[in-house]
């Protein structure tokens, strides 16, 4: 087996192991772009966590049919760029879809989401999820309201037998019952 042959291999294996790995694989056609917006890019998606590779169509295909992945395929025409995330689902189609805003040239062409291959359109629409962060401070706000609204009751409460407002109130309650009764009769 010649040299070519067996590094072929190697990096067909590797692209499958990403494959397997990432919980949200994007595909994007980067054709027009400039290498500083490339470079830009690709330094977003770092920092992020997320690894944006070139690699040769074939052997994506190879390592997308490695891995279980069907459907792909149709996408995978022309130059491509992949961005393989392995932590978190939103960040690549957020970061992406944001660039993509700015420059125009970029182009979304499919996404594998958890192993199910998705269109442009819902990537589009995962990129305008709050990312994970940012849905459990929702959660826990969501679920720390009722127990704040209860401590302010009881503040309240508490507040009012401080100042004796309390006794007050039921005394002024039999006189405005008594006032009712004087204008019926």
């Amino acid at each position: 087996m010649s040299k070519a042959v067996e590094l072929k291999q190697q990096q067909t294996e590797v692209i499958t192991e990403q494959f397997k790995n990432s919980v949200s694989t994007i595909i994007v056609d980067y054709r027009g772009l400039t290498v500083a917006q490339v470079t830009e890019l690709r330094k977003q998606l770092r920092e992020a966590g997320i690894e944006f590779r070139v690699y040769k169509n074939t052997m994506v295909r190879r390592a997308a049919t490695a891995a279980g992945i069907e459907g792909i395929e149709e996408f995978l025409t022309g130059p491509n760029a992949i961005a393989f995330s392995n932590e978190e689902v939103v960040a690549p189609a957020k970061i992406i879809a944001d660039f993509a805003k700015t420059n125009e040239k970029l182009e979304i062409k499919a996404g594998i989401i958890e192993g199910k291959v998705t269109s442009e359109a819902e990537v589009k629409a995962i990129a305008s999820l709050p990312s994970k962060e940012g849905l459990i401070s929702m959660v826990l706000s969501v679920l720390q309201a009722p127990m704040r609204n209860f401590a302010y009751a009881v503040k309240a409460v508490g507040e009012q037998k401080e100042t004796g407002t309390e006794a007050a109130a039921p005394a002024e309650a039999p006189a405005a019952e008594e006032a009712s009764e004087s204008t019926e009769a």
